[in-house]
Order: C-alpha cells, then sequence, then structure tokens
C-alpha cells in the first residue's frame, strides 16, 4: 500500500478515535453533572446496606407484601426505564471518577504483590510467566521432532491418492499438528506450574497469563487451518487443497493477521481483568482500562474495514457503506461503555451471525468437496447435517449467550410474567425453527438423493419402473412435508409465544370447508391426481395420450401435470381434465406400417427380403437391443387402385419404434431395387390418340398429388 493510502488511512482512524473519546468523555461529564447534586454520603450508604442485611428488616419487607398489580402497570415502565438510565449515569459516573484513582490503583496493587509474594515485585511474575511459557515451548518443540521422525518414517511418500479422500487426509494431519503440540505445551507449561506450591495470589496472576497465550495460539493455529496460511512461505497448491474457505494468497495473509491482532488484543484484555480482580482493583478502574483496550479492538476492525482486499474500486455508494460501517463500530463500543449489554450484543449479532453462518456452509461444502469443485459429495445427507447443525449451535450459543445478559442486567424486568414469559417464547421460538430448519434440510437432502440415484441408476425393467414411480412421488411428498414441516414450526412458534392456538386450527377447519365448497374444480384435481398416484397411470419420463393432449411428462403438482409435446409445447393439464390416460412407455410397442408393390410382384420373394431385413436390425448394435420382435411381413393386406397393399409389423420398446421403422423403410427400399421389385405407383392407361393421353397424363398427376396432400396431412397427425 502506497505511502499517501496508509497516511489517509491513519488520519481517518485518529478522527474516529479522536471523536470517540470525546463521545465517551462528555458522556462521564454529563452523568457527572446530572447526578452530582443528589450524590449520598458513603455513610448513608453503609447504614442503607446494613439494614437492609438486618434479618428483622427483610422479614418486615416480606410480610408488607407486593401491590395489587393492577395499580402499577405504566407506573413500573416509567420506572423500570428510570432505573435503567439512572444505571447507565451512575456507572458513566464512576468510570469518570475511576480516571484520576487509576494511579493509586496500580500503586495499591504493586504493594499488595510485593506483601503477598514474599517481597518480590511484579517483573517477577512476568519472569515467571515467561519461564513456564518457555518450558511449554521446549516440551511443544520435541513433540514436533518426534513426531516429524515418526512420520518420516511410517508414511512413504505419494501413498494416497489425489481426491477428496487424500484431502481430508491432509486435513486431518494439518489439524492433529496444530492441536496436538499446543495439548502438550498447555499440559507442559499450566501442568509444570500447578505442580509446584505457590501463594494464592500468585497462581491467580501467572494462570489467566498462561490460559490467554493458549487460547490465542488455539485460534491461531485454527485460522491457519480454515485459511491455509503458512506463515513465511508461498502455500502453494497443498495450501489450496487443504484452504476450507476459497481466497487467495493475500487474502489468506491479511486475514491472518488480522485475527491475530485482534485476538491478542482481546486473550491480553481478559486476562488483565482476571489480573485486576485477583488485585483487588476497584470495578470502576478495571471497567476503565478495559475500555481503553477496547479502543485496540475498536481499531483494529475499523482498519480491516478500510483495507480489506476483497473491497470493490472505490466509488460513491461504497465510501458511505464504509463510513456508515465505521459509525456502527464506535456505536457498538459506546454501547460497552454505557454497560448497555443487551444493545451491544444484539449489535454485535446483527454485524457477524451472517458472515459466520455464510463461513460455515463454505466451510462444510468445501470440506465435503475436492479442491477443485469437481467432486460430488458422498453423502449429502450427512453434509446437510454437519452444515445446519454447525448453524443451530452457533445461534443456539448466541441466543442463550444473549438470554443470559439479559436475565443478568434485567431481573426486575424478568420478574414481570408477561415479559419474561415472551422472553422465554422468542428464545423457544428461535429454537424451534432451528430445529425445523434442521429437519427440513434433511428431508429434503435425503429425498434428493433418492431421485437422483433413481435417476442415474439402471436394471431390468421391474428396476426401472419403480425408479420411475420414485421419481415420481417422491417430489410431491418432498412438498407435503415441507407445508407440514412450515405448518407444524408456526403453531409451535405461536403456542410458545402465549398465542391460543386452539383457534386458529378451529378457523382453519371452517376455511377449508369454505374453501372446499368454493373450488370443487380444485378438489377434484387434487383428488384424481392421488387416484391417478395410487393407480401409477403414469411416471415422470413415459409418453401419454389423453384426448387431445399428448407429450412426455415432465413433472407433478399437487393439481395437474406438466407434459412435454415432442414438438416443443409443454401443456399443464389439471387432473381432473385428463380423463383416460393412453400410456405410450409401458412394456412393448407394436408397429405396423403398409407397402405397396406392383401387382407382377412375387410375393413369396418379398417376405424372404423381408426376413433378411428383419435380421439384419437384429443384428444391428444400435437397434438390436430394442428390438423385441424383428420385422416381418404379415400378408397381403388388400389389393388397392395400382397395386398390392403388403402388411408388415415389429414389436420395439416404447419410444424406439419410429426410428427403427425410419431404418427397415431403407433397408426394404434397398433389398426391393437390387431384386428388381418395384413400388406401386397410380398409372393410367389410355387407348386412343394424343387427346386421351393427355387428359390420362393430368388425371395421374392430379391423384399423385392428392396422394402426397393425405400423407403430408397423416405427418402432421403424427
Amino acid at each position: 500500500m502506497s505511502t499517501a493510502v496508509f497516511r489517509a488511512m491513519t488520519a481517518k482512524m485518529r478522527v474516529v478515535l479522536a471523536l470517540s473519546c470525546m463521545v465517551f468523555l462528555v458522556l462521564i461529564a454529563s452523568s457527572q453533572a446530572q447526578t452530582a447534586a443528589t450524590q449520598p454520603s458513603p455513610q448513608k450508604v453503609e447504614q442503607l446496606l446494613k439494614l437492609l442485611d438486618d434479618p428483622e428488616i427483610k422479614a418486615w419487607i416480606a410480610t408488607k407484601g407486593a401491590p395489587p398489580a393492577a395499580e402499577t402497570p405504566l407506573a413500573a415502565s416509567a420506572d423500570d426505564f428510570m432505573l435503567w438510565s439512572n444505571a447507565i449515569r451512575a456507572h458513566l459516573r464512576g468510570l469518570g471518577q475511576a480516571i484520576p484513582a487509576i494511579p493509586a490503583e496500580f500503586s495499591g496493587a504493586s504493594s499488595t504483590i510485593m506483601t503477598e509474594i514474599n517481597g518480590r515485585g511484579p517483573g517477577a511474575i512476568l519472569v515467571l510467566f515467561v519461564a513456564f511459557a518457555a518450558l511449554g515451548l521446549g516440551a511443544e518443540f520435541v513433540f514436533r521432532r518426534l513426531v516429524s521422525q515418526a512420520s518420516r518414517r511410517n508414511v512413504a511418500p505419494g501413498t494416497i491418492e489425489d481426491g477428496a479422500p487424500a484431502r481430508h487426509h491432509m486435513i486431518g494431519r494439518s489439524i492433529f499438528a496444530a492441536i496436538a503440540p499446543l495439548v502438550v505445551f498447555a499440559l507442559a507449561s499450566i501442568g509444570a506450574f500447578l505442580a509446584f506450591t505457590w501463594p494464592p495470589l500468585l497462581a491467580m496472576l501467572v494462570l489467566p497469563m498462561l490460559v490467554a497465550l493458549i487460547a490465542w495460539r488455539v485460534i491461531m493455529r485454527l485460522t491457519a487451518i480454515l485459511l491455509g496460511f503458512q506463515r513465511g512461505q508461498s502455500t502453494g497448491d497443498a495450501g489450496d487443497k487443504m484452504r476450507l474457505i476459497p481466497m487467495d494468497d493475500v487474502m489468506a495473509a491479511f486475514w491472518y493477521r488480522r485475527v491475530a491482532l485482534f485476538a491478542g488484543i482481546f486473550f491480553t484484555g481478559w486476562a488483565v481483568a482476571r489480573v485486576m480482580i485477583a488485585l483487588n482493583f476497584t470495578p470502576n478502574a478495571k471497567s476503565l482500562v478495559v475500555y481503553i483496550l477496547g479502543l485496540g479492538l475498536l481499531a483494529v476492525a475499523l482498519e480491516t474495514g478500510w483495507r480489506r482486499p476483497e473491497a470493490p474500486a472505490a466509488s460513491r455508494a461504497y465510501r458511505v457503506k464504509e463510513w456508515l460501517l465505521t459509525l456502527y463500530l464506535c456505536l457498538l463500543w459506546l454501547f460497552w461503555v454505557a454497560g448497555m449489554s443487551g444493545a451491544l450484543w444484539v449489535g454485535i449479532y446483527a454485524l457477524i451471525l451472517p458472515p459466520i453462518l455464510k463461513t460455515t456452509s463454505t466451510i462444510v461444502k468445501s470440506f465435503f468437496s475436492g479442491p477443485d469443485d469437481t467432486a460430488k459429495p458422498r453423502n449429502p445427507v450427512f453434509e446437510v447435517l454437519i452444515e445446519r447443525g454447525a448453524r443451530v449451535v452457533i445461534i443456539a450459543l448466541a441466543a442463550a449467550w444473549l438470554a443470559t445478559v439479559i436475565r443478568l442486567r434485567a431481573s426486575g424486568l424478568m420478574e414481570d410474567e408477561a415479559a419474561s414469559r415472551m422472553i422465554r417464547g422468542v428464545l423457544s421460538g428461535i429454537v424451534i425453527l432451528l430445529g425445523a430448519d434442521l429437519i427440513w434440510h434433511m428431508v429434503k437432502g435425503l429425498i434428493n438423493q433418492r431421485i437422483e440415484r433413481a435417476r442415474v441408476e439402471g436394471g431390468d425393467e421391474a428396476a426401472l419402473a419403480r425408479s420411475g414411480r420414485l421419481m415420481t412421488l417422491l417430489p410431491i411428498l418432498r412438498n407435503f412435508l415441507a407445508v407440514l414441516i412450515a405448518v407444524l414450526a408456526v403453531m409451535m412458534v405461536l403456542s410458545g409465544l402465549g398465542v391460543a392456538i386452539g383457534p386458529l386450527i378451529a378457523g382453519a377447519g371452517i376455511f377449508g370447508v369454505a374453501i372446499g365448497f368454493g373450488s370443487q374444480a380444485l378438489v377434484r384435481d387434487i383428488i384424481s391426481g392421488v387416484f391417478y398416484m395410487t393407480d401409477d397411470a403414469f411416471r415422470v419420463g413415459e409418453y401419454i395420450q389423453s384426448g387431445s393432449y399428448k407429450g412426455t411428462v415432465e413433472s407433478f403438482s399437487i393439481r395437474s401435470v406438466k407434459l412435454r409435446h415432442h414438438r416443443g409445447p409443454i401443456f399443464t393439464v389439471p387432473f381432473g381434465t385428463l380423463g383416460a390416460v393412453q400410456n405410450m412407455s409401458r412394456d412393448w410397442v407394436i408397429d405396423k406400417f403398409l407397402i405397396s408393390v406392383n401387382y407382377d410382384t412375387d410375393i413369396a420373394k418379398v417376405k424372404k427380403l423381408v426376413k433378411g431385413v428383419g435380421a439384419a436390425l437384429l443384428e444391428d448394435e444400435e437397434f438390436g437391443p430394442q428390438i423385441i420382435e424383428t420385422v416381418k411381413m404379415k400378408g397381403v393386406e388388400a389389393f388397392g387402385d395400382y397395386g398390392i397393399n403388403l402388411s408388415f409389423a415389429m414389436m420395439t420398446k416404447p419410444g424406439h419404434q419410429s426410428t427403427i421403422r425410419r431404418r427397415a423403410y431403407a433397408m426394404i427400399r434397398e433389398a426391393f431395387a437390387e431384386n428388381g421389385i418395384g413400388f406401386a405407383s397410380p398409372t393410367v392407361q389410355v387407348a386412343g390418340g394424343e387427346d386421351h393421353a393427355a387428359s390420362a397424363a393430368a388425371a395421374t398427376s392430379d391423384a399423385m398429388a392428392r396422394k402426397k396432400a393425405a400423407e403430408a396431412a397423416k405427418l402432421q397427425e403424427n
């Protein structure tokens, strides 16, 4: 990135952080100004707390009971709002009062460390932390060497073919190679630390730092596996095969570094908070230090949004979105500082849940497919179970954490029965919808898998018939189950929210009866379709004819069937109007045709020639497997005006009779031409002069024209 762009980013960051700090200070100052006049003295507060802890006072308060519910619906809401706003102002005022007390807090913490740890200062704690971290790194290094030597001895290169199994093997080995050394590091560092007897305060100071270091390293190893990123070298083809989130090396390096920085600041803040609690920092001082570290998280988030590689080209719309995201992140930080945990987590979920769910789906699909996206998943149901199950777990954990935050921050609200029931109903509704989504996608994946298997599998005629029946019925079953699951899920959610679903079901029944009387044709179509399916009248892929409609069955719905005519048009025919169905795709087809020959033709010779043509058709690699009984001459059908009409017939598999008949026509013509057999044609013999000859020729031409017109009309009908 150029120096000018970097300076622009730095200037923008300074502006945003300065604005955030100014808003923070203004909030603190306003809270102090609003409540300075009414601040009680510490002695009065202590006296009130002692009185509230007195058992006699508690018993007296319990005997007084609660006021009637009818008297306080509106006042309770106003009081709750005032309590909430007062709590925010008190929190901000406490932060402002903690600013000048920070040096004293750190001085007291240093004195506490000197007193509790045998005169050792804070530097000794850092040395101890570094020593045990180095011990863990040494044990990790030894473990890596041992595993590397064992893998070189036992695994020969090139033993695994390229493909999805090899990719899964590589991913599994990379996960083991990433997590197992961290387990050794944790056991060596924390285990060795716990093996000794330390002062309680020392343990409370060192352990959080070791845990934060381990958690940060776990996050970074998992991020490296997902991004296929290796520090200090190009990933190449191996990295592309193991990369579960599709992206190039530049994007992988960018996101790896941002995750490392963000996670490092986050776990540093967590460890600092644990240490400050152990050193008896006041809650306001601890919160102030953590909020200052939170500015680092805000800066990383803003810098990531401004400099991400996949950002589109600079435009006014993109700049507006960039600034809106900046203001949104600053607003979340202000929510955090103000102690508005509910609004903070709702905002965080709205920002990160959609990309997390999308990334989860991408990871699952990438894991089950090949690196070039050509290999299809071998078990779609298992893939759906993993993908949707992961989404359910993520959303359920987010909802549970949000419920915990709301319960802790709004205990007065939770005491209200209506509000408590509403919150429980919303959370249970989320769980129900997630469960319904999981069940639906599993059922849909199973049905789609069975339909795909029925479409590609072969076998005898019975197996093909079963496959066709499954391809016909399973889509209808899938649509029915979709409606059923959706209706049941909605009913359960409404019931959880306190809505009486009994009247809804009764009303739906009455509405259904009214619809039944008003749309008898629709009911007739649906019932007719059920009976057509029960009778196995036709299946997807079969050619049927009903009245003036004919074509190949393409698909079904609840009330109609779609027929594709052999010339292209598609007919959507309601089941109620089908009537008698002529199925032309079952078992076998007998095809008959006529050929006219001259009156002087040897019939026995024609029969012998056609027999040879039938034998040649059976030996043909293309047409032979489709012929059940080859073409044969049945005999003389009639004596026509110009020749003898001979009848021919053959039995073929459905759908192949036309192509076999055309081939038989060509072969019969060649055989007749080689053996001097002529086809009958209109002729007129005239005894007389030239005028009679001209009239005869005109009559012959007229007869041939009528014959050609009749044949053309017949072809148009077919």
